[in-house]
């Protein structure tokens, strides 16, 4: 037995409402923005793996994470927090691709497969395979605050999930379907590690299949590592301290729907905040008669630094033109350097920082 999708009372029919015109309007604002938004993209893929990751207690410097989360560079096997965003960055590709396959059907190996993808570098966590024993969470002074459904019950538990996700509830809104996928997966606990992560990636596929916008767009890890005290509260109120499917889940998907809604308006906030900030480089580089590109390392200097190879490569230049480049920005006072060699970034600097700023709150 699984939860039951609660019925959708008039205030959330309210605010699913208002949150699909947010979502139409995010829709039309991706469509016409400009250049800046492949960055931003690239950024907020970055943000949503690093939130979730995080939750579970992995962390990559700010300054790395598009970088590690794009698969630039080879990481150490041993390394888990770069290890750790990396994989779910590439469960989110593949969730990318899984949203747009015409032929796509639940099946157990979906979920085991994501789960591989995210966790693979993690052996002692059984990757993509079903837990073989018992497994329950416990909170900070170390007590049992859940204990999951013993390793015998999953599969069959699972199976149902998987039913579920194939054919139920379709005529309820995607988010809600979304919301219930989740504590599905993260109340049975299928795996010996990352039921988190997993669950979370379940979610985003399911809101992909409904045919919302990408991921970066849709997602609420961000929402959830910036709120986890409140996430495990939803949580552990809809799933109980055992695995207690009766229990009544309307909580639950109310926090995840505010989360959605929180979620959209932030990122039609970057959007807009995007289309100002891009628009005050461009008259930046072109008082100076610069070429436009330069505009693309000032945007990306702009975020924890960029490096050469990663500027030439947006900017569709060899690696001596992004040198002379920097060299013109350094010379500016536009951006400063930090480190040497390989290891070589460039930074917006502070000046350049307070002129933007200052931009963006309509000075």
């Amino acid at each position: 037995m699984i939860s039951r999708t609660p019925p959708t009372n008039k205030a959330l029919a309210r605010q699913l409402v208002e949150l699909d015109e947010l979502r139409k309007r995010l829709g039309d604002q991706a469509g016409i923005a400009g250049p800046w938004l492949g960055s931003l993209r690239r950024q907020w893929r970055a943000s949503l793996a690093e939130s979730s990751i995080e939750i579970e207690g992995f962390h990559v410097p700010a300054e790395e994470r598009i970088a590690v989360a794009g698969g630039e560079g080879p990481l150490h096997p041993e390394d888990e927090n770069r290890m750790a965003l990396s994989c779910y960055a590439r469960a989110m590709d593949h969730v990318g691709v899984m949203a747009g396959d015409p032929v796509f059907r639940w099946l157990d190996r979906v979920i085991l497969d994501l789960h591989f993808d995210a966790c693979h570098f993690q052996r002692d966590a059984s990757p993509g395979l079903w837990r073989t024993g018992p497994v329950g969470i416990t909170g900070g002074d170390g007590r049992l605050v859940y204990q999951a459904p013993s390793a015998a019950d999953t599969p069959t538990l699972m199976g149902e999930v998987i039913d579920w996700l194939q054919d139920g509830d379709l005529d309820a809104h995607v988010v809600v379907r979304a919301a219930m996928a989740h504590l599905h997966v993260v109340s049975i606990h299928p795996f010996r590690d990352g039921n988190g992560r997993i669950s979370r990636i379940v979610q985003s596929l399911v809101l992909a299949r409904g045919g919302l916008l990408a991921p970066e767009f849709v997602s609420i890890e961000e929402y959830l590592g910036r709120n986890t005290d409140a996430y495990y509260a939803a949580l552990q109120a809809a799933h109980g301290g055992t695995y207690e499917p009766e229990r009544d889940a309307a909580g639950w998907v109310e926090f995840c729907v505010q989360a959605h809604l929180e979620q959209a308006r932030h990122r039609l906030e970057q959007i807009a905040e995007a289309g100002k900030r891009w628009s005050y480089l461009e008259g930046l580089v072109q008082r100076r008669g610069w070429p436009d590109r330069l505009v693309i390392a000032l945007e990306q200097g702009l975020f924890h630094g960029v490096d050469r190879a990663s500027y030439a490569a947006e900017a569709d230049i060899s690696a001596p033109t992004a040198s002379n480049d920097f060299r013109r920005l350094l010379d500016a006072g536009l951006v400063v350097q930090r480190g040497k060699g390989r290891s070589t970034r460039y930074v917006a600097s502070e000046s350049l920082r307070g002129e933007v700023r200052l931009h963006l709150d309509g000075g």
